[in-house]
């Protein structure tokens, strides 16, 4: 029903928040090292969680959409809001450039990774068999898990110190053990949740009107990043750009490079055969909403405005996809 798939969407806000708070409070434990590698594991469980349920109940446009739109979502909507809420505050804002340089060279190699299989199965003049499109886009899968790897050695060995943030004196506020109980608690109290949510979600979109593409795409992306939306524009309102775009580009690369080709796995190992031939023109979306953000971001320097203009690229696509069927 709709109110059951309305409530389930509900639930999943405090408790995306409430993740956020107890990875927060495991990284001030252990430092940036294993602090940003938690971070990278649990920041966005909720819409993993999602996708593989989604995935469960058959609802392969639901999953690519929603993947999509996590990046979509935090790399126009959450980023736009740092940069709108900090410039208010703050005439100009500036950020390191170095890293951002490496972020959106990586972001973009994700962005290819998508575009070349929907193109091999959309564009090709030569007829791409459903067999041969499961292998691209599980070997583009492995490919992708071995640069999300080398994301990782390169962020949190090689050169850590391009994106280590301003030290803090916070100390731990749970015990470790009761902080493992929590997130345990967190991630079977979501995996039940998005069940039910996808569980219902057709019956949903056909009471509503809403397309299941609108749905994955704008409105479950909101949900699942309701914790980085607002944790980065605090931070970018306290005037700590380098920790903000941390929030939100980093999000948006672990859902493409990691997130994406998990579920791609996952499906292989489950029977679901889902591949990386997605919407073409949400694949459009994507590739415009890349290049957009990285020539936003690519002098290192923001404002208002600039918040003001991915805010509304985001609110573009919103409403083509509320109208597209």
């Amino acid at each position: 029903m709709p109110i059951s798939c309305l409530q389930n969407f509900l639930a999943l806000i405090p408790l995306a928040l409430l993740l956020g708070d107890v990875t927060e409070d495991l990284a001030v434990r252990f430092g940036d090292t294993v602090g940003g590698l938690l971070n990278a594991t649990f920041g966005n469980v909720v819409e993993m969680i999602l996708s593989i349920a989604a995935l469960r109940q058959g609802l392969y446009t639901v999953v690519s959409s929603s993947l999509l739109g996590s990046i979509l979502s935090n790399l126009l909507l959450v980023l736009g809001c740092c940069f709108l809420f900090g410039g208010i505050r703050f005439k100009t804002q500036s950020f390191n450039a170095v890293a951002n340089q490496a972020t959106s060279s990586l972001l973009f190699l994700s962005c290819i990774g998508i575009i070349i299989p929907t193109a091999a199965g959309s564009l090709s003049s030569d007829d791409v068999t459903s067999l041969e499109m499961l292998h691209i886009s599980r070997g583009t899968a492995i490919i992708m898990l071995l640069v999300y790897l080398s994301y990782l050695s390169f962020q949190l060995h090689t050169h850590h110190d391009l994106f280590k943030g301003d030290d803090g004196d916070e100390e731990p506020v749970m015990s470790f053990p009761g902080a493992l109980v929590v997130l345990a608690g967190i991630t079977v109290t979501v995996a039940v949740c998005s069940e039910y949510l996808c569980s219902s979600i057709e019956e949903f979109s056909s009471k509503t009107g809403l397309s299941q593409a609108f749905l994955g795409i704008i409105v479950l992306p909101i949900a699942g990043n309701a914790c980085e939306h607002i944790t980065a524009v605090v931070v970018a309102m306290k005037n700590k750009m380098d920790l903000s775009l941390g929030v939100a580009v980093g999000s948006s690369i672990q859902i493409a490079v990691f997130a994406i080709p998990f579920v791609v796995i996952v499906g292989w190992i489950t029977g679901h055969d889902f591949t990386l031939d997605f919407d073409p023109f949400a694949t459009l979306a994507l590739t415009v909403s890349v290049i957009h953000a990285n020539f936003v971001t690519s002098d290192a320097l923001s404002h208002w405005l600039m918040g003001v203009a991915l805010i509304t690229n985001y609110a573009i696509i919103a409403l083509v996809f509320l109208y597209k069927g």
